[in-house]
């Protein structure tokens, strides 16, 4: 076992060195491009090369895509493939790490628990790193969901002031104070600073619905192109009758994250009630025993 980890080890080196003089340059322009989440770039950037070359995309296109949605949804839809290409190498480079240290394991303790260990999170790594992008993508859409029937009732009563559209919207980011941690008021104030830098109205709004990528916010930006011309009470009314479809649609999101709450809690109840049943009943059977 010992030689059999030796030589992995060995390998995995081997290979991580000759990509890395081979690829040259050729990620040069990916060094710059901002991504969250990416901790091990410097370690995978040679194993970009293998990712691009092994041709991956083939064989699991299901997967890629659903990586490259949902990267598009939460960094934005510039620079898609790019950064599906370096979560990718971010994915292999775990793996290459973990089963490194691995064989590294069972070769200092002579143990081969170490190359199971290593097998098993080299697996398990990566699969969490995507389930956790699909989790986070599935939040942001929620928080979404969850603020716009807020961000239609302030529209409504501005416009039924008397404000236009476009001065509504940036009354409303306002209100904000600069604030971006939220997904929809960052894409918002996004939204404002491309029709300020020129982009019309209606172009601005329907690249502010494509960075969101929600179904509700299409519903949302779709009511507004339609009806802000004319204004008044016609378009305070569509924007009331969205904002009570979205009021329900919060509440059930509420209700689902309340049972989902609820369920959590279940196996930590189980878990202290096995402890009392131990703690208790362990004096009990040992009495008996005497």
């Amino acid at each position: 076992m010992n030689g059999i980890c030796a030589a992995i080890l060995l390998l995995l080196a081997g290979v991580w060195m000759m990509l890395r003089l081979k690829y040259g340059s050729r990620y040069v322009n990916l060094r710059v491009l901002p991504m969250e989440g990416l901790r091990l770039r410097k370690v995978g950037e040679p194993l970009l090369l293998l990712v691009e070359k092994s041709r991956i995309i083939n064989y699991f296109p299901s997967m890629i895509f659903r990586i490259q949605r949902s990267l598009q949804k939460s960094q934005g839809t510039r620079y898609g493939p790019e950064r599906t290409l370096l979560f990718l190498g971010e994915m292999l480079s775990y793996s290459w790490l973990l089963l490194a240290a691995g064989c590294s394991l069972t070769l200092i303790s002579g143990e081969r628990i170490g190359i199971i260990l290593g097998v098993f999170l080299a697996v398990a790594i990566p699969i969490a790193l995507v389930s956790d992008l699909h989790k986070k993508v599935k939040l942001r859409e929620q928080q979404m969901i969850l603020e716009l029937p807020e961000l239609l009732n302030s529209i409504v009563l501005l416009v039924g002031a008397g404000e236009t559209v476009q001065r509504t919207l940036v009354r409303c980011s306002a209100s904000r104070k600069g604030d971006t941690s939220h997904p929809l008021y960052r894409e918002l104030l996004t939204m404002i600073s491309e029709w300020e830098s020129g982009y019309s109205f209606q172009q601005a709004f329907e690249n502010f619905s494509k960075r969101c990528a929600v179904q509700e916010v299409s519903l949302f930006t779709t009511t507004v192109l339609l009806n802000y011309r004319r204004g008044g009470g016609d378009f305070a009314l569509s924007l009331r009758d969205l904002s009570r479809m979205l009021w329900e649609k919060r509440k059930s999101i509420s209700r689902t994250r309340g049972e989902q709450a609820s369920a959590k809690l279940v196996f930590p109840m189980v878990i202290i009630f096995l402890i009392v049943i131990v703690l208790v009943g362990t004096p009990a059977f040992m009495m008996l025993n005497m």
